[in-house]
């Protein structure tokens, strides 16, 4: 896998994460929101570097400008809820780009294993598309790992982007053993431990109740 890891780099990106994380400012669910997409609009921008380009003729209203654009547009697919912002963000890179969505949710079971359960896929062609998969949150990994096994089943793409927000050492890890290694990780921010309950630590908290309020019901 090849890593991406923004930590390395001094950035206005850093003070997007910052304020992710502070709980005083969390509180503002829009402002919350509105970071996450900031963020993926900045990863969408550094991942459009690496991607084949093609030039093409762009008539003006005084001439033909010849430019390089982006030879194929990606599908950027949301992991649900959390990743819909993110996803927001990274489209704003790629309006014209065809949006996918997948649901996806951690079970815990009697032995303390996660087990994760895909309820939900709406998605293009992908055959032959470089896919961009939005979670802004990978903690033990197990989700993504989940996620890309029902993407593959469906259609294999040609390349795999990740985009995150925030990930643990443990859950990147675990994605390395899982994804092809010509897939690409696109990070704000790395944090070192997971919790007993395999949350980040210290993390920013849920993505999706921070986003989108707390859960009350749902169907399972």
């Amino acid at each position: 896998m090849i890593i991406h890891d923004f930590t390395q780099h001094q950035s206005v990106l850093q003070q997007f994460v910052a304020e992710l994380r502070s709980a005083e400012q969390q509180i503002d669910r829009i402002r919350f929101t509105e970071h996450i997409r900031k963020i993926g609009f900045t990863l969408g921008y550094e991942l459009s570097k690496t991607l084949p380009y093609a030039t093409r003729d762009v008539r003006t209203p005084l001439g033909v400008k010849t430019m390089s654009l982006p030879a194929n547009l990606p599908v950027i697919c949301a992991v649900l809820r959390a990743g819909l912002p993110l996803q927001q963000g990274v489209r704003d890179c790629f309006v014209q780009a065809d949006l996918a969505f997948i649901s996806a949710y951690r079970t815990h079971q009697d032995d303390h294993a996660i087990k994760t359960i895909v309820e939900y896929l709406a998605a293009p062609e992908l055959k032959d598309k470089i896919v961009i998969i939005c979670d802004p949150m990978i903690a033990s990994g197990t989700t993504l790992e989940t996620v890309h096994e029902v993407l593959q089943t469906a259609q294999l793409a040609k390349e795999i982007h990740l985009v995150a927000v925030i990930g643990s050492r443990e859950g990147i890890a675990h994605i390395e053993r899982s994804f092809p290694s010509n897939t690409h990780l696109w990070i704000a921010a790395i944090d070192e431990h997971l919790s007993k309950k395999k949350y980040i630590v210290p993390g920013l908290g849920d993505a999706g109740d921070l986003s989108f309020g707390k859960k009350s019901k749902s169907l399972r």
